[in-house]
């Protein structure tokens, strides 16, 4: 989807509905659309703030304009990369209110630039399991742990409104990047079939992702992403079937007209399918080219 023409609403206050208020941050680029949006919830004077984004004086200030006279009482963040949850320590500072939700990252492969992404200063004062909830006036929000997209990944349901904050899970604009180590596509999978059933069973009404537009049809939505993910596969299961390739080859086949500018994360895109069929038995490897097993 192409990104909509300026002016954007960086910094001003939206309500896309009554329990919760919506300030885009100013850190728009290829991988964030027209930025990162931090969601206030709450409007009886207790409120959580999910996803308080990136350190940036300017979003802070548009963050406690639009808090007003409110208490805080949890700031939430959905994943920790870095557009997402280095806001949380200093609106913490601001605020008084305990940093609450995914647990920090851990990182099990060390390799060059594995970390670049990530928010390594995060540090939550408690972490939120699949089930757990955090509750104020007039709002209860109950963590869904969904991991692929990051490992520590986690979705927000207002159980008051039927909304879900799906962070990157889930985006109102493009599919979500899965990258390596710590991205993993048959996590994402399962995650995506988990919301999939959550929406199928009346559980979730609308999605408020961390970028794009507010998402109305979740279900339908997701039973897409889903396809999308399998034809990428099937896609790559065809060819390699012709011929063993390397990843650099094989983007160009499969990402035609792409952004040059999203060329590598594309190529870990790739890379995340190819790891979960080789898990599944489905390809090995011998260097940098794949094939298909029986080959």
């Amino acid at each position: 989807m192409a990104i909509p023409p300026k002016p954007w609403p960086t910094g001003k206050v939206e309500q896309p509905e009554s329990l919760v208020r919506r300030v885009l941050a100013p850190n728009p680029s290829p991988y964030t659309y027209t930025g990162t949006q931090t969601y206030i919830v709450g409007n009886q004077g207790q409120v959580a703030v999910i996803d308080p984004g990136p350190d940036e004086p300017d979003h802070l200030q548009a963050l406690i304009t639009a808090i007003g006279d409110d208490k805080v009482i949890a700031i939430m963040c959905t994943h920790t990369h870095r557009d997402h949850s280095p806001a949380a320590a200093p609106l913490a500072k601001l605020t008084g209110a305990p940093i609450v939700g995914c647990a920090p990252l851990a990182l099990k492969v060390d390799g060059p630039r594995s970390d670049e992404a990530f928010d390594t200063t995060y540090e939550p004062d408690r972490v939120l399991e699949d089930g757990e909830q955090m509750t104020g006036t007039g709002w209860t929000l109950t963590a869904v742990h969904t991991p692929g997209h990051t490992s520590n990944h986690l979705c927000f349901a207002l159980e008051e409104s039927g909304a879900l904050f799906t962070g990157d899970h889930v985006m109102g604009w493009s599919t979500s990047v899965v990258i390596p180590p710590d991205g993993d596509m048959g996590d994402y999978m399962k995650s995506l079939e988990k919301l999939y059933a959550r929406a199928e069973e009346g559980g979730d009404r609308v999605y408020y992702s961390a970028h794009g537009a507010p998402i109305e049809k979740p279900r339908q939505l997701v039973r897409g992403m889903m396809g999308h993910r399998r034809q990428r596969e099937n896609q790559i299961l065809r060819l390699l079937g012709e011929s063993a390739k390397s990843i650099d080859e094989m983007v160009p086949i499969m990402y035609k007209g792409l952004d040059p500018k999203l060329t590598g994360a594309a190529g870990m895109s790739v890379k995340a399918h190819l790891l979960d069929l080789e898990r599944r038995g489905l390809v090995s490897r011998s260097g940098d080219i794949w094939q298909t097993h029986a080959a």
